[in-house]
């Protein structure tokens, strides 16, 4: 059964289950998606891969959802957990932000891809 199972990226354990997605090793407790191990022979050949905050691929188009509440200069609100982004850009941003969106009522402005979880 274990010969089939990936070992641990992080500490290279062969002691790896299965949990729902996940692939969990039980020695260091990291947790990764399989396929990522895919994506990221993407990006050793040049292709940017970006991330949300429990590790599900972004693509251009995607609408994500914002996990934790957000500070806006020059807003007295910022933005509530749990607002909906449409169709979101993927950027080379400055800062981390690598997301390029446009969201009600605050208008077009660039998220870190750390702080919106794939809808």
């Amino acid at each position: 059964m274990t010969a089939s199972l990936p070992s641990c990226p992080k500490c290279s354990s062969e002691y790896t289950y299965e949990m729902n997605a996940l692939m969990v090793c039980p020695e260091c407790a990291h947790e990764w998606v399989p396929a990522a191990a895919g994506a990221d022979d993407a990006s050793a050949s040049g292709e940017r891969v970006i991330k949300d905050a429990v590790g599900n691929v972004l693509n251009d188009g995607d609408t994500v959802t914002v996990v934790k509440a957000l500070k806006v200069k020059g807003s007295p609100s910022g933005i509530k957990a749990g607002t909906k982004v449409r169709n979101i850009r993927l950027v080379d941003g400055v800062d981390g932000h690598d997301i390029d969106c446009k969201i009600d009522g605050f208008g077009a402005m660039q998220l870190k891809s750390s702080v919106v979880k794939k809808a």
